[in-house]
């Protein structure tokens, strides 16, 4: 055997831990000659297996033969598993189990595990309980296995319901450790590894984390440069970097080994090696595979030491350490990290669901959750895991925060605050740059600083260790010489914008070296970073000769600069925007070519004491910088001198605390009436902000003590902060949110000027301010340079706000101050403070003494806006808001018919309580008094009309801010507010022609301009309103009816059971035996399709708009616009007009097929947010959009149904496989219904999504799914797909996925799968020779596609033939006609209430008895009362007086038709009187009145506006006799508005009656017998095959049937 050096760590008392490089020969020989064995097995997985097994087979053949021969040699067997975790199951031990016992292998048996994590596990868990027990021995491949899993004799197995949760304690034999095999391991699995170093010597080691920290390039480059000829194998041949990644791996080993040794069994110090783990693993859990187990431990360790500090026994230094180390190794430290957040799972980690899952723990004693925490780095509070309250964690991994109003309980509170950031980021630079070595004291801790040092380690400008527990930082100078970073190596600054102004110029620096392998420094930042201005910086540094290109938006990061040094000399820079850019240049022009001359321009510099701060930093470090000045006045000028030199490091260097961040909590005394003190700052600070106690909070009224080095503020009373008329905050500018915080709970108005460069900073701080104080209610002025806030007392302030902080810092801890007086006040984006106060939750409660909670936002709904989603009462009534003239009257009364509720005009209402006119109030005493009258008159509405109302508002309701909040608030916690839209042009040309009302004073276009935002503002939803008195496209008839499904639709969700009308949804998406489609739109202009509108949705259940797609004249050539939400609501309510299908909102991304720009999110969510405001019934969201916008749209979508979407149009989407198992989760979270879709390859694919749907319909209350694949293989998943399946027609100009198949296709393809067998239809009754039924029918069902048949059975009774045509399995239904309407009902199971009370049967339905649909029932229904119903309703709404003529089986129909469109009065007429008395008994609440002339109404009463006939026509005459009816035209004297004469008669198709009344007058319609069976045959289609029947084509053949 070749040499071998190998280092043995002890542990069971026993050497049985073998580390080195290339051990393979090393192995094979000591396992043989020290585990004597038949058998030897080693299992190793398919990918390990193609780099190693072949070199295992050889060393333990070759080592096997050198045995002595006087036995028989042992055997050696490999056996290849396949890799992943889904090998580590139940199913994986038992195959290879099977494999032992196949081979017949016995208890003497040595196994062998060659792997990572899952083979170790798995196979020390088959050698635990294999014949009870046999030897094995551990060879993992993997760091992370090598460090963690392989040592400590744990094994285990996964289950559906969690991670190794089956499994038991065995030791290994061995634990080979060879470092070699790390030179093949990916470098994320590196990094996967190093997560459980970091922690191990997080928790016992601190001079081993510092050693981490220091070396984690060293490190890297171990496994990254290949050993050749088995260098390593021996010390001799073993080289520095090897040493190192050795040195390493043995540390952790051994530490483990130690603990290991205490407590095998895990029964309290073992727990320590689970730092991380109880939340990594909960995360874990829903991230796995995607993410790597060390990955998700390291987010782990940090949210536990986040833990470990919010309970003060870990301070903020420790867990920026902990940081910072995780991120050297390239590891997450946050769930916000790119690479977890990009992840569909990532939404699901809600705070509810990770302590979920946390409760199955293996350290929990029962519900008590225990975590390990630390006390400071390489030590832990206690021995074991600590039990921690639920409530601890949850604050900890919320990402929202709640101060709770109350005593400060710390009061006088004295503190610090975290080191400035401004002078930590100049600290390194100059430190960095400096030549020897400077401790820095007091370092600010945070994410700003964490990037700068990591900027600095990149350009190998300087090296950093850490001194007393991190306290302070040791910084190596480097004496301003700086290397381009590596190839593919980008400085990512996030949003810091001090780092990336300062690097900016650092980097210019750079000299090129021949030993670069990247030409330029890429500096890069993320979006926000992306968006903020560094132009001026960059075009000054270009006119000096430095090579900077800008990659992407001109002005701003990423920049690319050239390795060229600072020339030097004269530069001009415009410092009117930050005073960053000049203090960039101060800091680097000491290491410029030629001494520099800085000369400001371009107007005032702002933030001049930042300035004075540089150069006051400067000279501390060696470099005196000469300020000019001039010469005549002595007036200073911004012009400054720069010398050549290297700075010179102080030995030691304290940074002040951060003058800002002082802002807060001596605010928080200020407003809460307390006192605090902030030690080290004072009025000696060089930072600007260190002024605003003396200039702002002793202004307002505070008692304020400022010495050199501390400051001091007592607030007044609560409530009585005083405003200040003006204050020029110019060298505080970040402390003005602070001060506006104050301001907006002073008495008064407060001016703050001086602040314009807040604009461009993390966010527009300004726009900011104003945006979220408007929540709270608070008024507030944008001003040139600053703003105005009118402060209201802090009871009148809103409560329950959820403030948006923009991931800016300083806005998130302006508002908790804020929140401390505001109740329940929302901080979203809490952990944006980590920029500069990593710790401020923490401090607020340890510190100053206010309880914060942590807020999860996936569980709240939030109630600010008009569009909240409180339950409201059934009955509330509805708020019609709009201008004048767009039709709030006419949509209200339509609105009010179809609720039967009262509408109620507000104006009306105005001059009918003061007894005046609105025009002569006005008039007389103005607007401001009638604005005034018109808010107590909206007030006095809204109590005394509460319910059952429709309100009608003025147009100016809106012009005041208290009327404004009253709507709002009636919208979010009462009831619907609902805007009525109309085109400007429309309303303009209406206001010109109207007199009644005053005149503006203004343009009606101003007017316009100003209030739609107001009205939007005020609404939770919209109506268009694009219906013209003078259109004659849709009848009165039609626009009530539009009008009333939205209205109906609207309380869909809350008011079903009181209306008995269900939200406009497809019905049988809600039956889940029924299969339901959609037919998507894909035109740039839907009323392009509106010509053939109903022949292409035939058998669709919803029409999809494809919002992406649309496009207006404007756009039409641009492919990548976004169509504007007034075109978008256009094509809503055009579509509307011509169809009562629910609309499907669907706004589709390019990357998941559509053509909607991918990150374009917040336009995306306007459109949806548009879609709930117009009531639209579906509303797709794709499973891509950012979470917030998610759950806004969910909490306001009242009766809209959300479709969660995903496609993948890859093509290597699983069925089976875990990304569409996170997806259908995620979509199962927020959606109605789930809707996957992929591609398929080949047929097997369709199967894989039959039983994954399978699956999820077996979960209990499964949700609807739509899963298709795309492309022709996949056309099958489309014909099986229930729910809602997307189809396409051949009108359409082309289809909207690839594979889609028209509805008629996929009812062929049902039919030929078995899964829609033919039925037969009847048509019962004598003589029905002649009948058009047949026609009709058989019609729709060629149409769509249906294998039914309608046939004739014409018997004179009911016989045997019916009862056998019923009684068979293929019976569809039938039609009933005389003479057998009354004798079928004795062999039906029951009747519809129709058929009841008209006491005929027209119609039988089978109707499944049972769920599975194996049993059935007979139904008899009546059709023809709707048939008479729909005929009526096409040309009259509301009915006064009406004539039925006859008194038969028809009569009844009728009658029933009129009482249910709620007639007043019924006239009856028949030759026999007697009959039609009795007919009248059986309806006793239909107010029928009997005539004993068929033209003779009672004095006083209008005429009839509508008649129907049910006699037959040749009992029609004009004439009088005994046996007929005589008519005359007195039957058509109503002419007050629309009228409608029906005659029942069959033929002929002009009837005497039909005939007189077409000359009776214009106003009379009249409808033909024909019409009615058509009306009541679309029924009966629809009921028996649960689709709408395609009327054009249908009504076509049966009137050319008819007229043959």
């Amino acid at each position: 055997m070749a040499a071998t050096d190998v280092f043995k760590v002890s542990i069971l008392g026993k050497e049985s831990i073998h580390c080195g490089f290339h051990l393979i020969p090393y192995i094979a020989q000591t396992v043989i000659t020290s585990l004597a064995s038949s058998t030897y097995v080693l299992v190793t997985d398919s990918n390990v297996a193609n780099f190693h097994l072949k070199s295992f087979e050889q060393e333990f053949e070759a080592s096997l033969e050198k045995l002595s021969t006087n036995s028989v040699k042992p055997r050696f067997l490999s056996h290849v598993i396949s890799p992943g975790e889904t090998s580590k199951s139940r199913e994986g031990k038992a195959n290879v189990e099977d494999f032992l016992l196949l081979n017949r292998c016995t208890r003497d048996t040595v196994i062998l595990a060659l792997g990572g994590g899952v083979i170790g596990d798995l196979i020390g868990f088959v050698a635990a309980t294999f014949m009870r027990g046999v030897r094995f021995v551990q060879i993992p491949t993997t760091l992370l296995a090598m460090v963690d899993s392989s040592v400590g004799g744990k094994t285990a197995i996964d289950t559906p319901l969690g991670k190794n949760l089956i499994g038991a304690f065995w030791q290994p034999e061995y634990i080979f450790i060879d470092a070699a095999f790390l030179e093949t391991l990916p470098s994320r699995e590196f990094s996967n590894g190093m997560a459980e170093v970091v922690k191990t010597a997080a928790i016992w080691d601190e001079a081993e984390f510092g050693s981490l920290e220091s070396n984690s390039a060293d490190i890297f480059a171990a496994i990254q440069t290949p050993s050749a000829n088995f260098a390593g194998r021996t010390k001799s041949t073993r080289s520095i970097a090897q040493d190192l990644l050795l040195s390493v791996i043995v540390g952790s080993i051994s530490v483990k080994a130690h603990i290991v040794t205490i407590d095998e069994r895990e029964t309290g110090l073992r727990n320590l090696v689970n730092f991380g783990h109880t939340i990594g693993h909960a995360i874990e859990a829903v991230l796995t595979p995607t993410m790597l187990h060390g990955e998700c431990v390291s987010v782990g360790m940090i949210l536990e030491a986040e833990v470990s500090r919010q309970m003060g026994v870990l301070g903020q230094v420790g867990v920026g350490r902990l940081t910072r180390c995780l991120k050297a190794y390239n590891l997450p430290v946050s769930l916000s990290d790119p690479r977890i957040a990009s992840l569909p799972a990532a939404k699901l980690l809600t705070v509810d669901r990770l302590l979920d899952i946390m409760k199955v723990d293996k350290k929990n004693s029962g519900a008590e959750k225990k975590v390990v925490i630390l006390s400071r780095i390489g030590a832990t509070y206690e021995q074991k895991a600590t039990v921690v309250r639920d409530s601890v964690i949850a604050k900890t991994l919320s990402e929202s925060a709640k101060v709770i109003p109350g005593v400060v309980k710390h009061d006088p509170v004295t503190m610090a605050t975290p080191g400035s950031k401004s002078i930590s980021n100049r600290a390194l630079v100059l430190a960095a740059l400096g030549n020897g070595t400077c401790r820095l004291k007091n370092l600010l801790h945070s994410d700003d600083t964490q990037v700068m040092m990591a900027a600095l380690l990149e350009l190998k400008g300087a090296a950093f260790e850490w001194e007393d527990e991190g306290e302070t930082l040791v910084v190596k100078g480097g004496k301003g010489s700086l290397s381009v970073p590596s190839k593919g190596k980008e400085l990512y600054l996030g949003n810091a914008g001090t780092a990336a102004r300062f690097l900016t110029t650092v980097c210019t620096l750079v000299e090129s070296s021949p030993t670069d392998d990247a030409p330029t420094t890429i500096i890069t930042g993320n979006a926000r970073m992306k968006q903020r201005p560094i132009g001026p910086l960059v075009t000054a540094l270009q006119a000096n000769g430095s090579s900077i290109d800008f990659l992407e938006s001109q002005g701003c990061l990423p920049l690319s600069i050239a390795p060229n040094g600072l020339q030097g000399g004269r530069i001009q820079l415009a410092a009117s925007v930050s005073s960053q850019y000049v203090s960039s240049i101060l800091l680097c022009a000491p290491y410029a070519v030629e001494p520099v001359t800085l000369e400001l321009i371009g107007g005032q510099v702002i933030s001049q004491p930042y300035i004075d701060m540089t150069i006051a930093m400067m000279l501390e470090f060696g470099i005196t910088v000469a300020r000019r000045v001039d010469p005549n006045t002595g007036a200073k000028l911004d012009i400054y001198d720069i010398p050549k030199g290297t700075y010179v490091n102080p030995e030691v260097y304290s940074i002040e605390s951060d003058a800002s961040s002082a802002t807060y909590p001596l605010a928080i005394a200020a407003i809460t009436g307390t006192t605090c003190t902030i030690d080290n700052i004072g009025s000696a600070s060089l930072q600007g902000d260190a002024r605003f106690a003396i200039e702002v909070l002793e202004r307002m009224g505070c008692d304020v003590k400022q010495t050199a080095s501390s400051t001091t503020v007592r607030g007044p009373p609560v409530g009585q902060l005083k405003a200040i008329e003006e204050v020029d905050m110019e060298v505080m500018t970040d402390a003005f949110l602070t001060a506006t915080a104050l301001a907006a709970v002073a008495d008064g108005k407060t001016r703050i000027l001086g602040i314009a460069n807040q604009r461009v900073k993390e966010c527009n701080r300004i726009r900011a301010m104003m945006d979220q104080l408007a929540k709270f209610g608070v008024e507030t002025i944008e001003l040139d340079d600053g703003l105005e806030i009118i402060g209201k007392p802090i009871k009148d302030l809103k409560r329950g706000v959820s403030v948006h902080c923009y991931d800016d810092h300083r806005v998130a801890m302006a508002f908790t101050v804020l929140s401390t007086v505001i109740e329940d006040t929302i901080i979203e984006e809490k952990r944006c403070v980590e920029k500069t106060w990593p710790n401020w939750w923490d401090d607020l409660e340890n510190k100053i003494g206010l309880r914060v909670e942590g807020v999860d936002l996936a569980s709240i709904i939030p109630n600010a806006s008009a569009s909240g989603t409180q339950s409201h009462n059934p009955s509330a009534s509805f708020v019609l808001i709009g201008m004048r003239g767009s039709g709030k009257t006419f949509v209200g009364n339509a609105g009010a018919a179809a609720l039967s509720w009262t509408p109620v005009d507000a104006d009306a209402y105005f001059e009918e309580k003061l007894q005046i006119g609105v025009r002569e109030f006005v008039h007389e005493k103005g607007w401001p008094a009638f604005r005034e009258a018109e808010t107590d008159i909206l007030k006095e509405l809204l109590k005394e009309k509460a319910e059952n109302h429709i309100i009608s508002l003025g147009g100016g309701i809106v012009e005041t801010p208290e009327a404004r909040e009253v709507l709002k608030e009636y919208a979010a916690k009462f009831g619907p507010v609902i805007h009525i839209s109309r085109s400007q042009e429309e309303v303009v040309n209406y206001l010109l022609e109207e007199t009644a009302r005053p005149a503006y004073g203004e343009s009606i276009e101003d007017v316009f301009r100003r209030r739609e935002p107001w009205y939007t503002e005020c609404s939770s939803h919209e109506f268009v309103n694009s219906f013209r008195p003078t259109a004659n496209d849709l009848s009165q008839a039609e626009i009530r009816e539009l009008i009333a499904r939205q209205h109906r639709f609207l309380y869909g969700d809350f008011n079903f059971n009181t209306l008995n009308v269900a939200s406009n949804v497809a019905s049988n998406v809600k039956t889940p035996a029924q299969r339901s489609y959609f037919l998507s739109l894909t035109y740039p202009d839907v009323t392009q399709a509106f010509d053939s509108i109903n022949e292409i949705s035939e058998g669709a259940d919803a029409l999809e708009l494809r919002v992406d797609l649309l496009r207006s004249a404007e756009d039409y050539s641009s492919p990548q616009a976004i169509p504007s939400k007034a075109y978008v609501s256009a094509q809503v309510a055009a579509l509307r007009r011509v169809t009562s299908l629910p609309i499907i909102f669907t706004v589709r991304t390019v990357s998941q097929g559509g053509a909607f720009p991918d990150n374009a999110h917040e336009a995306a969510f306007e459109l949806l947010e548009l879609a709930l405001r117009l009531c639209v019934e579906y509303i797709d969201v794709e499973t891509s959009l950012p979470e917030k916008y998610v759950r806004s749209l969910v909490s306001r979508k009242r009766s809209s149904k959300i479709i969660a979407s995903f496609h993948d149009w890859s093509g290597k989407l699983k069925w089976g496989g875990p990304v569409i198992k996170e997806q259908y989760d995620l979509a199962n979270r927020f959606g109605d219904i789930i809707k996957l879709v992929g591609k398929a390859n080949t047929i097997q694919d369709n199967f894989q999504l039959y039983d994954f749907v399978a699956k999820a319909n077996s979960l209990p209350q499964a949700k609807p799914v739509i899963a298709i694949n795309m492309g022709v293989q996949g056309q099958m998943s489309r014909i099986l797909n229930p729910t809602l399946s997307p189809i396409t027609h051949p009108l359409l100009p082309v289809k909207a996925a690839p594979g889609q198949l028209s509805f008629k296709e996929i009812q062929e393809g049902l039919h030929l799968l078995g899964l829609l067998p033919a039925r037969k239809f009847y048509l019962f009754g004598t003589p029905i020779a002649q009948s058009m039924s047949p026609t009709l029918h058989n019609t729709g069902f060629e149409i769509l596609g249906l294998p039914h048949k309608y046939e004739l059975l014409e018997t004179a009774e009911v016989g045997e033939e019916i009862r056998a045509a019923i009684a068979a399995p293929e019976f569809g239904g039938a039609s009933v006609t005389i003479p057998h309407k009354l004798d079928i009902i004795p062999l039906l199971d029951e009747l519809s209430p129709a058929a009841e009370a008209i006491g005929a049967v027209n119609t039988i339905i089978p109707r499944a008895a049972s769920i599975g649909g194996n049993t059935w029932k007979l139904q008899g229904d009546n059709t023809d009362w709707l048939g008479i119903r729909d005929s009526i309703s096409e040309h009259v709404t509301d009915i006064d007086t009406a004539l039925v003529i006859g008194a038969g089986g028809t009569s009844r129909a009728a009658i029933y038709a009129l009482q249910a469109l709620n007639t007043k009065t019924i006239y009856l007429h028949n030759r026999t009187t007697e009959k039609a008395q009795d007919l009248a008994a059986v309806f006793p609440d239909a107010r029928i009145q009997v005539l004993p002339s068929i033209d003779q109404w009672p004095s006083g009463v209008a005429p009839p506006s509508v008649i129907v006939s049910t006699v037959p026509a040749t009992a029609q005459t004009p004439a009088t006799g005994q046996d007929i009816f005589p008519l005359s035209s007195k039957l058509f004297e109503y002419r007050a508005g629309p009228a409608v004469v029906i005659d029942m008669a069959y033929k002929p198709n002009q009837t005497p009656l039909l005939k007189l009344a077409k000359e009776a007058g214009e106003n009379w319609n009249t409808v033909p017998g024909l019409e009615v069976l058509l009306k009541q045959g679309y029924v009966q289609f629809e009921k028996w095959t649960g689709r709408r029947c395609p009327k054009g084509e249908v009504a076509e053949r049966v009137r050319v049937k008819y007229n043959q």
